[in-house]
This record gives structure tokens, C-alpha cells and sequence, in this order.
């Protein structure tokens, strides 16, 4: 009896379903990337709505995979605490009234980083995590997309979303390129349908 004809177990569907999930945030932060880079004079309350509607659906993703995947308790803790860390900051983004841009950087970056030292954190510790080496390097790049909006003092509305906007295209494009590693790590690893 081949892997493709016995049913369909959670596991497999987990992994088949985890790598669409991260395409769509891929894809999802490609659009939003080239969107604020096109349109660099954005106003503040367009940006922060933006990032808003990215940190809050990348932290409810990330909140599933805590309570969806079969990884150790350290690993789940971390997505948990990501996810809930992501969607606060994403909240914060969605205020009328942000006492100055730089706050802005400095959430959005401090969002970038945890769940980059996650991702990092998860891709180290599980052996058998389908994509491990994409993960991991979108793990690093998360991280390094934070520490710039962190460090960086960003003064104006035009260069906090080019900034960030970059960073979304290439984070974004590695997160694609996730998707397609974690694919292709489930379909040799249990023969899942993609």
C-alpha cells in the first residue's frame, strides 16, 4: 500500500495546509510591500493600517501553528507569545493617533524580531520541521528586518514606508520561498498531495 493511499492522517493535512498558509502571508506581504513603496507619501494612519492588517494576520496565523502543531511546549510557547506580541502591535497600528512615527518603527520592528528569534528558535530545535533551512533563513531575515526598524531612527512618514516596504518585498519573497521548501520537505517526507 503506497503513503498516497492510505488516509489522509492530521499530521499531513498540518503540513500540507502550513505551507499554504505561509504562501498567502508571502504573498500577502509582497502586495503590501510594493503597495507602500509605490506609494511612498502615504499618511501615517494609511501605514499604520497597513501594517496593522499584516501583524494581526501573521499573528493569528502564528497563533493557530502554537495550538496546531506537533512541536514541543518551548516551541509553542514562543509561536503563542509571537502571535500575541504580533497582534497587539498590529492593534497599535490601527490607532488614530500615534504619539510619533518613530513608535511605529519601534513596534513594527520589535514585532519583526521576536518572531524572528522564534522562527529561528523553532527551526533549531525541530529536526524534522518540513522547510527547516527556509525557515530558519526567513527566521534570520525577520529578525534583521527588526533590529533596522529598531536601530534605525526613522523620522518621516515617506521613509518609515519605503523602509519598511523593502523589507516587506524581500521578507515577503523569502516567506514564498518557504512555502515551496516546506511543500516539497511534506511531499518527500509523507507523500502529501499539494
Amino acid at each position: 500500500m503506497t503513503t498516497n493511499s492510505v488516509l489522509e492522517g492530521p499530521l499531513q493535512s498540518l503540513v500540507r495546509s502550513a505551507w499554504q498558509t505561509i504562501l498567502v502571508t508571502g504573498v500577502l506581504a509582497v502586495f503590501l510591500g510594493i503597495l507602500i513603496v509605490a506609494w511612498p507619501g502615504v499618511t501615517l494612519l494609511a501605514a499604520g493600517i497597513i501594517f496593522g492588517i499584516y501583524l494581526v494576520v501573521t499573528g493569528v496565523l502564528q497563533l493557530v501553528a502554537a495550538f496546531g502543531t506537533p512541536a514541543g511546549a518551548g516551541i509553542r510557547v514562543l509561536s503563542f507569545i509571537a502571535g500575541v506580541l504580533s497582534i497587539v502591535i498590529g492593534v497599535f497600528c490601527f490607532r488614530d493617533e500615534l504619539t510619533s512615527i518613530l513608535l511605529l518603527a519601534l513596534w513594527i520592528g520589535i514585532g519583526w524580531l521576536f518572531r524572528g528569534f522564534a522562527l529561528v528558535m523553532a527551526a533549531l530545535s525541530e529536526p524534522a520541521l518540513p522547510g527547516r533551512w527556509w525557515q530558519l533563513l526567513f527566521g534570520v531575515l525577520t529578525a534583521a528586518a527588526g533590529v533596522v526598524l529598531i536601530v534605525w531612527p526613522v523620522r518621516s512618514v515617506a521613509t518609515l514606508a519605503v523602509v519598511a516596504g523593502v523589507w516587506l518585498i524581500v521578507l515577503g519573497a523569502v516567506e514564498i520561498g518557504v512555502a515551496f521548501g516546506v511543500r516539497r520537505d511534506a511531499k518527500a517526507r509523507f507523500g502529501a498531495p499539494g
